[in-house]
């Protein structure tokens, strides 16, 4: 471990707190800088467990806030995306992947946008859309760990207030996440007690951080958070062309 590996895994940790608790987005775009100085595999073996403790915090957070039909909606679709990208990962190219993902997310951000200028809107309520957004959340979740571009999409599409959107987030993050590990573990044998060493010393940067974004996203209003999370997800889009 240099320097730089240190940093990195520090700014990734208070960045993955303060998007657990409201400020989403933050924490994908470490996820290429993670990738870039860990290895693709090896960083996401030290980087799910991480969230998952902050998973925790979330839920206790804004465990009364979720919107349970929207979320039963999704995650059963979510956990076959996992399962589908558990087991066709190595054959996808890595690029083209990101490529195809950027596309997609910059046609769903503008029509998104679309909808925000006028005046009335209309919520999609088809099971096709449901399916189509947790498939496609559950595969980048496991590929490359990109769900939250994919599931903030949705949730935005929802029209949900902001604690309802964070909160039904916050149970659907820590849902897909846990139902990951096991494969993580045990097929791609990307976490051991070594990776997990690294993330029990992040715990505390990980808990100031959450608390952190409490505070944070009670100051900002429902039309600024809106604007918050599109402009984040544009972020995580960039990263992905660049």
């Amino acid at each position: 471990m240099t320097q730089a590996h240190w940093l990195v895994l520090v700014l990734s940790a208070l960045a993955i707190g303060l998007s657990k608790t409201g400020l989403g987005g933050l924490g994908t775009l470490f996820v290429p800088l993670m990738a870039s100085v860990f290895g693709g595999k090896a960083s996401s073996g030290i980087v799910l467990p991480m969230l998952v403790m902050a998973d925790f915090f979330a839920v206790a957070y804004y465990r009364r806030h979720a919107d349970w039909p929207v979320l039963l909606k999704l995650l059963p679709w979510a956990f076959a995306g996992i399962i589908i990208g558990t087991f066709t990962s190595q054959h996808i190219d890595d690029e083209a992947f990101k490529r195809i993902m950027g596309i997609i997310i910059v046609l769903s951000v503008a029509i998104m946008i679309w909808q925000e200028t006028r005046t009335e809107y209309l919520v999609p309520s088809h099971w096709a859309f449901s399916a189509l957004m947790g498939l496609a959340a559950g595969y980048t979740t496991m590929v490359g760990n990109l769900a939250g571009a994919v599931t903030s999409l949705y949730l935005l599409s929802m029209r949900l207030p902001k604690n309802s959107f964070i909160g039904t987030g916050a149970w659907f993050y820590l849902a897909i996440n846990v139902f990951k590990l096991p494969f993580h573990v045990f097929s791609w044998k990307t976490i051991g007690w070594e990776s997990f060493q690294l993330d029990l010393l992040m715990l505390p940067i990980i808990a100031i951080s959450a608390v952190s974004g409490f505070f944070i996203t009670k100051k900002l209003s429902e039309a600024l958070y809106r604007k918050f999370i599109i402009g984040m997800t544009l972020a995580t889009v960039l990263l992905l062309f660049l």
